[in-house]
């Protein structure tokens, strides 16, 4: 098989990764909020760090080397204008997404603490969920960007 048609492959599948499992938290996070159950949250917030090691730091490694090997492979030199956006939005995803990792941690932690005492989610759990959601509105925009530019190539 083609090695090109193989990057090409895992670029794509790494794509769908940070995109799906970053609809996929936004969303379950969403709906745990909604029922304000400091026991639910504190699942609901565990599970999506371990989603967010498991899957998105993975795709967050790969995304860079296959596109790279993908670029070598084709003949697209990283200097070529989309690729460089893609790169810059890359590192503002990750600009967000970073803080975003930590935030998760926290709400889980303070979820849990507040579960344990038969209590509602405490105001800085709910202050770092309004920061969390701040965050993801750019990071996703910015990797729906990125999968635009990927896919139209145009001559910026």
């Amino acid at each position: 098989m083609d090695a090109v048609l193989i990057l090409r492959w895992l670029h794509v599948i790494g794509a769908c990764v940070l995109l799906g499992t970053g609809a996929g938290i936004a969303f379950f996070m969403f709906m745990a909020w909604r029922t304000a159950r400091s026991e639910l949250i504190a699942h609901v917030a565990g599970t999506v760090v371990i989603a967010d090691y498991l899957f998105t730091a993975t795709a967050v490694v790969a995304q860079p080397l296959t596109g790279a090997m993908l670029a070598r492979g084709v003949g697209w030199p990283l200097s070529q204008g989309w690729i460089v956006a893609a790169l810059a939005l890359y590192v503002v995803t990750g600009a967000f997404w970073l803080p975003v990792v930590w935030i998760q941690k926290r709400i889980r932690d303070l979820a849990r603490e507040a579960a344990a005492q038969g209590a509602p989610p405490p105001p800085e759990a709910r202050r770092l969920f309004r920061i969390w959601v701040a965050c993801g509105f750019p990071a996703f925009a910015a990797v729906l960007a990125i999968i635009w530019l990927m896919l139209a190539r145009p001559n910026l």
